[in-house]
């Protein structure tokens, strides 16, 4: 059998000397009077010269640039299963709650930090922003000059106020103030007139608006008063207690009466310090999360274990070998991996497998999860449970600690990376001085060829001068003796 082989631009070896041969063609054609085809003699020429490097070139870079796919899909993987770890890691996983109350109108939320347990919620006053209101400007009113001081706790602000000036024109100062303490301003068109309402932005007795003004209204009378007469409605905090224990708030949002829980009390309605709202909350562990958790750590790891595979097989089906298939560093990977995995988790002088909670190791190297073990597991909060996926050396910490060295900065995989960067690099600069070569190589097979061919076309004229000076084969020149 006879192997063909095939440069960069398809061009095989048989097709190289096809070219060669008509290129020594064209020349013997060229000396018995026939032109040179000098762009098809250059071309072989030059392909012969350097096809075997540009072949050898391309043929790297293919494998480089496979190599580094390759790499980057090991990468990604171990990436996702550090991610899938993380909850592990900080002890969070396994510890989530979740809240309940018996009611409406009080919501909850938990956080890093809540604990299971039953507390009684009572709200007897809601939360409320400080106001105040102008008095009735009718159309027939009109503004004179003045100042207004508002304050917010320790901010403050001056509006001034023209003669004539509209209510709308003052709300849209101080909205637009860059020194507003904390108030927004509005105008209500009433029934009797204008009027300028100012409320704090936030709820709470400490957010109460302090309100100095000057400025008054004169009516069509010619009568004048103070815009604001009414005063200010104080700010009030929420007023609540967990099984009994008093607790006050500036907000409705209440997030300092229980570690870890966030209570949203401003859906109650009527609430007063004598008909107070009551309900039971109830914390309990949330294995819905857990149970998440658990399978998005053996998604990502299976997905590294069958992603390795796939890179690093041979398919005898197709003979095709994966483009990491013998790679130290992969094979180095998924066998500690898979060493970690099988080997269990040692706790209190007591070795506690996966298989225990329900994570099976498949033959293929994946792992199954059994929920009817697994969630016995949860619902139990099992020594094994509690062993397995411990902060410390639990078989999240075993696997995060293992794949550091990988996946950190710097680390092996990015170095691998470097790597193979950098030869890229080389071989561009590679192929780039072969591009030059082979342009100076056609400049100067084209000047010579143009040259012989000049040449032959001269002999040819020459030849065909004396012939018919000196006569030849079957004719007779015009100075031949014998004529």
């Amino acid at each position: 059998m006879t192997s063909t082989v095939t440069t960069t631009s398809g061009t095989t070896a048989a097709d190289l000397n096809s070219q060669l041969a008509q290129a020594a063609q064209s020349i013997i054609d060229g000396a018995t009077g026939s032109t040179l085809d000098i762009n098809s003699l250059v071309q072989a020429m030059v392909t012969s010269k350097t096809s075997a490097q540009a072949s050898a070139i391309a043929t790297q870079q293919s494998s480089d640039n496979t190599e580094l796919s390759a790499i980057g899909k090991i990468q990604s993987a171990l990436s996702s299963l550090d991610d899938a770890l993380s909850g592990f890691l900080d002890g969070t996983a396994l510890s989530q709650v979740k809240a309940s109350l018996n009611g409406t109108g009080i919501t909850a939320s938990t956080t890093t930090g809540a604990v299971t347990g039953s507390y009684s919620v009572s709200v007897s006053q809601l939360a409320t922003a400080s106001s105040a209101q102008s008095i009735a400007l009718p159309s027939t009113s009109t503004l004179n000059a003045g100042t207004m001081t508002l304050q917010v706790g320790s901010s403050s602000m001056n509006v001034s106020v023209t003669s004539g000036e509209s209510l709308s024109a003052i709300a849209t100062a101080i909205n637009n103030s860059a020194g507003n303490p904390g108030v927004s301003a509005t105008v209500v068109n009433a029934t009797d007139g204008q009027h300028l309402l100012l409320t704090s932005k936030q709820t709470g007795q400490a957010n109460t608006i302090t309100l100095t003004s000057n400025v008054t209204a004169t009516d069509s009378s010619g009568n004048s008063t103070a815009l604001f007469s009414q005063g200010v409605v104080a700010g009030q905090d929420a007023q609540l207690s967990i099984n009994g224990l008093q607790v006050t708030s500036a907000s409705n949002t209440v997030t300092n009466a229980l570690t870890g829980v966030t209570l949203d009390i401003s859906g109650v309605n009527g609430a007063t310090p004598s008909t107070p709202v009551t309900q039971t909350l109830t914390l309990v562990n949330d294995t819905s999360a857990s149970t998440t958790a658990i399978n998005n750590f053996v998604s990502a790891y299976n997905n590294y274990v069958t992603t390795a595979a796939s890179l690093s097989s041979y398919n005898q089906s197709t003979s095709t070998a994966g483009p990491l298939l013998g790679d130290s560093m992969t094979n180095g990977i998924t066998n500690g991996l898979a060493s970690l995995i099988s080997s269990g988790i040692t706790s209190g002088g007591k070795t506690y497998s996966l298989s225990s909670i329900g994570l099976n190791l498949q033959p293929d190297g994946t792992i199954s999860v059994d929920d009817d073990t697994l969630q016995n597991a949860l619902s139990t909060n099992s020594s094994a449970l509690t062993a397995v996926f411990n902060p410390l050396n639990g078989i999240g910490a075993k696997l995060d600690l293992f794949m550091t060295p990988y996946t950190q900065a710097s680390g092996m995989i990015d170095q691998r990376t470097s790597t193979l960067n950098a030869d890229l690099s080389d071989l561009q600069d590679q192929s780039t001085q072969l591009t030059d070569y082979q342009n100076a190589l056609t400049a100067q097979y084209n000047a010579q060829f143009t040259a012989l061919n000049n040449l032959m076309t001269q002999m040819q004229n020459n030849t065909q001068y004396l012939t018919q000076l000196f006569g030849g084969k079957d004719s007779a020149g015009t100075l031949a003796s014998n004529k």
